[in-house]
């Protein structure tokens, strides 16, 4: 398989799954700081979409990690199969999620001028955040994509 950059054990790879874990953390942390948050549906997809993403891309920078630290390659075909359809689950649920929350944040503070103030503007950032982790969940996904063809 050819070394493309960001490709399993690799710095690259480690680094864009440090800011996935990370961007999806904060979306969590500023979502789970307002009050009412559980009362809508989409903020709840929101939530569980980031904590996969959380999830999954914590589980690969731990194994990009052990791979940098034994200078290992990490091209089984097989392995690199499963974190192509990783990425692409994850990148499509927090896409899904991200702009659910998006469109009800829209409604609530555009459409009906309902939401101001502090509560609003953590459902604006974690939106952002989740949006940022989608980004780079999208970058890895076609990163492995290449890597599982080119292979």
């Amino acid at each position: 398989m050819k070394e493309f950059p960001g490709t399993p054990g690799t710095l690259g790879a480690l680094l864009l799954r440090i800011s996935q874990c990370l961007f999806a953390a904060g979306s969590i942390a500023s979502m789970a700081t307002t009050s009412h948050f559980f009362q809508i549906t989409a903020f709840c997809y929101l939530m569980a979409a980031m904590a996969l993403q959380s999830i999954w891309s914590f589980a690969l920078a731990c194994l990009d990690s052990y791979a940098l630290a034994r200078n290992k390659v990490l091209h089984n075909p097989i392995l690199v199969s499963l974190f192509v359809v990783g990425d692409w689950v994850t990148a499509t649920l927090s896409l899904a999620a991200a702009s659910s929350s998006v469109g009800i944040i829209v409604l609530y503070t555009r459409d009906f001028g309902l939401w101001k103030g502090e509560e609003c503007l953590k459902y604006q950032i974690s939106v952002y955040l989740a949006f940022s982790s989608w980004i780079m969940v999208g970058i890895s996904s076609f990163i492995m994509f290449w890597v599982l063809a080119a292979g």
